[in-house]
């Protein structure tokens, strides 16, 4: 007959059941702190996704994605080659007017300006968050601008000379691109609102801000005609992105392109006959020129990554970045594809240039 082998003391169990219940209690830690630890985690990839979406090293063009190209579109037989790039700045009695841009400085987009022959480089904002997507005023006295200063992305207007900073927007949605009329009287901008982007219309002060076209479609990049009856803008109600026209009262929305691979920023000729708009894939893109009713595409540059398009108010050059020297650097051309003229030439990421102030 087997003997039951004998009981452990009371001591001993109790400090086996201590022992269990410290190891539950471990678990139980270790299971929150996990919990914990994911949502840190994926709080900072969402901070990282906003910072990696807005800040100027990034050289985002657009916020829309672009589809895989579908066509191939040959260029008209006429359609001039570049025979020149100048690395130093070329001074002409025809290079007239201000350029802003986007400047990359101690990690930070700024505003600069300068003028339009590369000259006079200053810059107007020192905020310790991102100043984007300048335009000027047609007076050349006023830019406008996107900042995030407010950690919301809210328009504001700056003189030239870098005094009379104003927040004109408040709260409104996530705003980009503001660019204001040719009679001086309204602005004209990107709303990115839960998702979805459209093109709003406000008072130059920044009072009456109302929706132009419908948040059901991604509607980007808007700019002003010449004189002040249309905009044009990047969309996607076609179902990949395509340069259309709009008159400013919302009505008549016409398709201009039918190209693969279109980026956001574009610009109407000062006499309203062409628009210029940048396509092509990431690392390879090219500017083109094209008639108001879509015919006529003429491509204007033919190696780097050229972004971000604005015509002269005098009709006679197109400023645009450029990486193709290794770093984003503003660029002018004629509308013809000649006379290709490098502005800056600096360590730091200059972009997003927009011409204005002067014929």
């Amino acid at each position: 007959m087997k003997q039951r082998p004998p009981e452990l003391p009371t001591i001993y169990k109790i400090l086996l059941i201590g022992i269990a219940c410290g190891v539950i209690g471990i678990l139980c830690v270790a299971i929150a702190f996990r919990a914990s630890w994911r949502v840190a985690v994926m709080e900072q990839l969402k901070a990282d996704a906003i910072r990696l979406t807005s800040e100027p090293g990034t050289n985002l063009p657009t916020q829309t994605p672009l589809p895989p190209p579908t066509k191939s579109y040959p260029l008209p037989e006429n359609t001039p080659t570049p025979t020149q790039e100048n690395p130093t700045v070329q001074s002409t009695p025809q290079i007239t007017g201000k350029i802003v841009f986007t400047c990359y400085i101690d990690e930070i987009d700024q505003i600069c300006l300068m003028n339009a022959d590369g000259s006079g480089r200053i810059q107007l904002t020192d905020a310790s968050a991102t100043n984007f997507y300048a335009s000027i005023s047609p007076d050349g006295k006023t830019i406008v601008f996107s900042s995030r200063r407010t950690y919301n992305f809210e328009i504001y207007s700056i003189g030239i000379d870098g005094s009379n900073l104003q927040q004109l927007t408040d709260e409104i949605g996530s705003l980009y691109a503001p660019e204001i009329s040719p009679d001086g009287q309204k602005i004209v901008f990107t709303n990115a609102i839960e998702g979805r982007q459209s093109i709003w219309i406000m008072d130059i002060d920044g009072g009456n801000p109302y929706a132009l076209t419908s948040s059901k479609f991604n509607d980007i990049d808007p700019t002003w005609s010449a004189d002040g009856t249309e905009i044009a803008f990047v969309s996607s109600r076609t179902g990949t992105p395509q340069l259309f026209t709009i008159k400013a009262d919302g009505s008549d929305a016409r398709q201009v392109t039918d190209i693969s691979r279109i980026g956001g920023r574009s610009s109407f000729s000062p006499h309203g006959q062409w628009l210029t708009f940048y396509a092509g894939r990431s690392g390879s893109r090219d500017i083109f020129v094209i008639n108001v009713d879509g015919s006529g595409l003429r491509q204007l540059t033919t190696h780097g990554d050229n972004l971000g398009p604005s015509w002269s108010p005098d009709g006679k050059w197109i400023a645009f970045t450029s990486s193709r020297a290794g770093n984003n650097e503003i660029y002018i051309i004629q509308p013809d594809g000649t006379a290709l003229t490098r502005l800056t030439n600096n360590a730091i990421s200059d972009w997003q240039p927009r011409w204005g102030g002067g014929h």
